[in-house]
């Protein structure tokens, strides 16, 4: 590993206890880097609906552009050691509650159940995945109206999402 970063192991481990360690702060610097570009996307417009459409185009559009990062933030935190794994399910968590602290002050959002935006998240991260395995990174972007209508659905129901995902298109 250190050979192919051109680094030497010394200097390797001056910096990082393991490979481990390494490859949670890697991980971490991904994970910001597209939570920032998601939030900025999500600012950029009006609107709940808008906001998570603009996010949800920013995160499929990076993964596009760098599906080997994607396999990095999506995929190989599964396979690796328990302490990558938890520290994995740990940052879901973590997005997980930002999209909770985000849902729409409705009736029909108020009434969902705890687990909604878990399930949606997990639903995003298995879709995106299932891409990323079969080699069609080039078809993510494309997911986009499909995700869109996902995530939007529990909160202001299927005909809305659907309708408004197909203009977001």
């Amino acid at each position: 590993m250190t050979r192919a970063a051109s680094v030497s192991r010394r200097t390797f481990y001056e910096q990082f206890e393991s490979k481990e360690q390494c490859f949670l702060a890697a991980f971490d610097m991904m994970v910001a880097h597209v939570r920032d570009s998601m939030t900025e996307a999500a600012r950029a417009v009006e609107g709940w609906e808008e906001q998570v459409s603009a996010a949800l185009s920013s995160m499929l559009q990076f993964f596009a552009a760098e599906p080997d990062l994607a396999r990095f933030c999506l995929i190989e935190p599964l396979r690796a050691d328990p302490v990558v794994s938890d520290h994995y399910r740990e940052t879901v968590t973590e997005i997980c509650e930002a999209l909770r602290s985000t849902r729409p002050d409705t009736p029909r959002a108020r009434r969902l159940p705890a687990s909604t935006e878990e399930t949606l998240v997990g639903g995003v991260i298995s879709l995106i995945a299932r891409h990323l395995n079969a080699g069609e990174t080039n078809r993510l972007v494309a997911l986009h109206p499909q995700l869109l209508e996902l995530v939007l659905a529990p909160y202001v129901g299927v005909e809305e999402a659907g309708r408004f995902a197909g203009h977001a298109a």
